[in-house]
């Protein structure tokens, strides 16, 4: 098994996320020893979804304006229609962002989240996998987009839907486990 261990991971999330693209990849990290903050730009709770119904609410560790990118050793960012929408608009979340790009560090994005990291400006010649609605912001971005369940790009795991999730996490647990990724792009 690998173990994670003194890994510190943030979670980057807002009202609107897809339930299980948050709470997979925080349990799978947990089960694996590192230590998972769920960072919002709100403090208190964010509100899940399960598709289009409301689901649970998760508890914010640490609002995004307290903590910055050297403090931990790798990002995710879930999909869900609403949290990735607003988050991409988020001067902080996408500064946030180009901090884990900028240091090497493993970052792992699924369904819409990785419309984040097209508005950080972190994709340019990065090959990553979405829901495929997304595929020509991630393309105009300057990404090659490919139908696959889960890619991994010098540290940056993607994936495309909830159906992926078992890929997804497994990709992210090893990339993390391998810690900085010295031939990811850096950006600006």
């Amino acid at each position: 098994m690998t173990h994670l261990t003194g890994k510190r991971i943030a979670i980057l999330a807002t009202d609107g996320f897809e339930q299980s693209e948050l709470l997979e990849p925080l349990h799978a990290l947990r089960a694996h020893g590192a230590q998972v903050d769920v960072v919002a730009p709100q403090p208190g709770a964010i509100q899940g979804f399960k598709h289009f119904e409301k689901g649970d609410r998760v508890d914010v560790d640490y609002v995004l304006s307290d903590v910055n990118a050297k403090a931990y050793d790798a990002l995710v960012i879930p999909g869900g229609l609403f949290n990735p929408d607003a988050l991409r608009v988020d001067e902080q979340a996408l500064a946030f962002t180009r901090g884990f790009f900028q240091a090497g560090k493993p970052v792992g994005a699924i369904c819409h989240g990785p419309w984040v990291l097209a508005n950080a400006d972190v994709l340019q010649g990065r090959t990553v996998t979405s829901v495929p609605n997304i595929r020509k912001d991630l393309e105009n971005a300057g990404a090659q987009w490919k139908d696959d369940e889960v890619i991994v790009d010098k540290g940056l795991v993607t994936s495309r839907t909830p159906k992926d999730l078992p890929a997804f996490c497994a990709k992210l647990v090893e990339e993390i486990a391998e810690g900085q990724h010295g031939g990811q792009r850096r950006s600006a």
